[in-house]
């Protein structure tokens, strides 16, 4: 694991942490441009977190960063942390395979295992978005496709898993029963054209589906 956070302060705390639960953090860097990009290509992480915002404009620094971490390492997940909700073009493009990929905001992080749960997804090849990013990403203005096909129950379903939450916690978030949201699991994998198959995950594409939307 790889942390890039330009607050000296958060980025030493986040380390400790998570070497605290058990993550190996062989480096840490303050900039989102090529210091970061050599760490990352000499350890080869599993996942690296990021800021958005870094030195030395603090606009999109971490976003051209993240793209290019994906690009050249396809491994390699990218865990996206911030202050801000941004759905601009380049997040837009970073979700466009959204295997690996995640976006939380800072202020909403409850805790290290929530973080840390979210680190471990990411790595595994998961998604993990926060639920203002899914809502503002909602909200934007798109083309019709198959996502027009879902009931307002099968979208919200949609919308907690590209949270990366599993079954029992859509469940259990919609006080619903297991066995329902597995209907609702399949109607989106069928609405959505995704068939069963070995090579892509139905869960990460219907997701990436999405996000793209």
């Amino acid at each position: 694991m790889i942390v890039a956070e330009d607050s000296a302060l958060l980025r030493q705390g986040i380390v400790r942490l998570l070497l605290d639960e058990g993550f190996e953090v062989p480096a840490e860097c303050g900039e989102a441009g090529a210091p970061l990009l050599g760490l990352v290509a000499a350890h080869r992480p599993d996942a690296v977190l990021l800021d958005i915002r870094m030195p030395p404009t603090h606009t999109d620094e971490g976003l051209v960063a993240a793209a290019a971490i994906r690009a050249a390492h396809l491994g390699t997940g990218v865990l996206l942390l911030s202050q801000y909700v941004e759905t601009t073009d380049t997040v837009r493009a970073l979700a466009e395979d959204a295997r690996g990929f995640g976006y939380l905001l800072k202020e909403r992080v409850a805790d290290i295992g929530e973080l840390a749960g979210a680190l471990k997804r990411v790595a595994a090849g998961e998604t993990v978005v926060d639920p203002l990013v899914v809502e503002r990403l909602l909200r934007a203005p798109r083309t019709a496709g198959p996502l027009d096909e879902l009931t307002a129950r099968e979208r919200e379903v949609l919308a907690l898993m590209a949270e990366g939450r599993s079954n029992e916690a859509i469940a259990q978030r919609l006080v619903i029963g297991g066995k329902t949201v597995e209907t609702h699991v399949r109607n989106i994998f069928t609405k959505l054209g995704l068939a069963a198959d070995l090579l892509d995950h139905r869960r990460v594409m219907a997701v990436l589906a999405y996000l793209r939307a």
